[in-house]
């Protein structure tokens, strides 16, 4: 890694959240928006606040991890929540699910700001982002969300490396996505199978397994671990096998492949990909 550049970077990050003067942060409180938080403080102060919003389809101990560290960090926090399972068109989990989800949470999140005098609205978004399949982006854009790491030119190894040098607990913390985003496209997304997904994902987390993914197959589970974890996953396979056969899988499979960003995309069709990258540029 080029440290003068990753130097520059920062520096750059610095000058445009100075640019801004008074912005709210869309905190979830992993690696991303962690870092734009803190540095949002750092170079703003009190013009900053945090707004964490309680989701159907997240765990609610991330929830209430945000609220803790924002309050650790000494930043103002603003909690709110956000209903996913009413709207029709994020229940029929279509390749575009994300846009609709996206675009009800980044809606009601501008109407904040502008009801709290807060004219940016931030997220955590970087550069890695644009190189996968994000329905999300193109409704971060229409919303005129500002992303200050992309703008910044900051990558997911920078963030962590950058996280790290300022104590921030998150430096390692795993990827996370939305549990909806383990359900195959096509099937409706209900409200059991995402607490099948955070059951089944926590317990393998409990196993001090470090980065976890279930897929949701209907009665089958697909287990994605790191691929220096998979023997892992043989040596505790009985005590797995049991846990999420009583979570209602009738069947509990290893992906060869191991973990992976965007393993549901991959049945896309490089045009649906294509579409969707254009519209969110």
């Amino acid at each position: 890694m080029d440290m003068q550049a990753l130097r520059d970077k920062d520096r750059r990050l610095g000058d445009i959240l100075q640019e801004m003067g008074r912005v709210m942060v869309a905190f979830s409180g992993g690696v991303d928006s962690t870092f734009v938080l803190k540095r949002a403080r750092q170079e703003l102060g009190d013009q900053v606040l945090a707004v964490t919003a309680a989701s159907e389809t997240f765990p609610s101990r991330e929830f209430d991890a945000a609220v803790a560290l924002a309050e650790e960090m000494g930043v103002k926090l603003y909690k709110t929540e956000v209903k996913e399972l009413e709207n029709a068109s994020f229940v029929a989990n279509n390749p575009d699910r994300c846009y609709h989800c996206k675009t009800g949470l980044y809606t009601h999140l501008q109407q904040l700001a502008k009801e709290l005098d807060y004219r940016f609205l931030l997220d955590g978004s970087n550069v890695d982002d644009l190189g996968d399949y994000r329905p999300g982006l193109q409704a971060k854009n229409e919303q005129g969300v500002r992303s200050v790491l992309q703008e910044a030119g900051l990558k997911k190894d920078e963030i962590r490396a950058l996280s790290k040098e300022l104590g921030l607990s998150t430096w390692n913390k795993p990827s996370f996505a939305c549990l909806s985003s383990r359900i195959p496209y096509g099937t409706k997304i209900e409200r059991y199978k995402i607490d099948q997904l955070d059951q089944a994902e926590f317990f393998l987390s409990q196993l001090g397994f470090y980065q976890v993914r279930v897929r949701h197959h209907d009665k089958i589970a697909r287990i994605e671990v790191m691929p220096d974890e998979i023997a892992k996953v043989i040596e505790h396979r009985d005590a797995i096998h049991a846990k999420f056969t009583k979570l209602g899988f009738s069947y509990v499979t290893l992906d060869l492949q191991g973990y992976r960003t965007g393993s549901m995309n991959e049945v896309l069709s490089q045009s649906t990909k294509d579409k969707v990258k254009e519209a969110s540029l």
